[in-house]
């Protein structure tokens, strides 16, 4: 899940999963696979990183839940 800036200025919190196309045009516009699309404030590479970033802090957090697992 990311959470991004729609134009109003309100924060919306998007499945990455489910996005199926970002582009910049030049208002950048997030198409959902099941057609919605959103108009948001961040560009495609921020919006690419905060994907990368929550993947990574998904991964850690895997990783803390099963060493104290094993304890």
């Amino acid at each position: 899940m990311v959470i991004l800036t729609k134009l109003n200025g309100k924060e919306i919190m998007l499945n990455d999963a489910s996005i199926e196309s970002v582009t910049e045009t030049p208002d950048t516009v997030i198409t959902m696979s099941n057609g919605h699309s959103y108009i948001v404030q961040e560009s495609v590479e921020e919006i690419f990183r905060r994907i990368v970033g929550f993947h990574r802090a998904c991964r850690t957090h895997t990783r803390e839940d099963r060493r104290e697992n094993r304890s």
